[in-house]
């Protein structure tokens, strides 16, 4: 990594971070220790941004997940620091752990507890973290469950800074998922609070519906979820309209 690249990073770290980092710090050597040099066998998974790997803290009897940032390009640099915040103040926890019987349908108390504190975790991130963050893809696989059903938010690979200083929004590049990326910012690229909001909305509707975001094997006015709910909430006024003139005039 070439000087200037490696001046332009520190900058981002130190003006992003503003000493909201206190976790431990490792030196590039500890984690090259950690990892064996980065061995590809311990390799765990790549994310937006980078590698991840398996590493073991000798000092502190500890396995540990280590990311990568991928050296090539400046862009993720802010997001990158984005999860380290998140992670090391412990706003949200990842987890590994899957419900076992993941096939069995979820009843309705436990859709409703699931739905809440994926909600807890969004308002932390637009409300409580300082500075704000847009996680931009908010989706149903991204919300992990451990045995007693409670949600955590996992893969901040595309998360954001959100506007600060009276800004309104934040300009960028459209990412996200398709299904779940809020029209104004598919068609903008004007990222706010709003475009994770919207994101849940979509969440929601597949919890109560039992439906998915995009299902090919629907009829094609069915395959978008967004679309079937407007589709079918019109015809239900509409009925709900006839069925009180019918009423009214006996």
């Amino acid at each position: 990594m070439d000087s200037s690249r490696r001046r332009y990073i520190y900058e981002e770290i130190t003006k992003l971070g503003r000493r909201n980092i206190s976790a431990q710090i490792f030196t590039f050597q500890d984690l090259s220790v950690a990892t064996r040099n980065f061995d590809p066998e311990n390799q765990l998974g790549e994310g937006g941004f980078g590698r991840v790997y398996k590493g073991y803290i000798e000092t502190n009897d500890k396995v540990v997940a280590v990311k990568q940032l991928d050296r090539n390009g400046y862009q993720g640099n802010r997001e990158f620091l984005v999860e380290v915040m998140i992670f090391v103040r412990k706003l949200i926890f990842i987890i590994t752990e899957l419900v076992r019987n993941k096939k069995k349908p979820l009843d309705w108390d436990t859709r409703m507890k699931v739905a809440a504190g994926a909600a807890r975790g969004l308002e932390y991130l637009h409300e409580t973290a300082d500075p704000p963050v847009i996680y931009r893809d908010f989706k149903t696989s991204n919300i992990l469950l451990d045995e007693e059903f409670n949600p955590k938010l996992s893969d901040f690979g595309l998360a954001k800074v959100g506007p600060t200083g009276g800004e309104t929004h934040v300009s960028t590049r459209v990412m996200g998922t398709y299904g779940y990326c809020a029209p104004e910012y598919a068609l903008t690229g004007q990222l706010t609070v709003k475009s994770d909001v919207y994101s849940f909305g979509v969440v929601f509707l597949e919890m109560i519906t039992g439906r998915r975001v995009i299902d090919p094997t629907k009829p094609t006015q069915e395959e978008n979820l967004v679309t079937w709910v407007i589709i079918y909430s019109n015809i239900l006024h509409m009925q709900s309209l006839l069925f009180i003139g019918v009423f009214l005039n006996g």
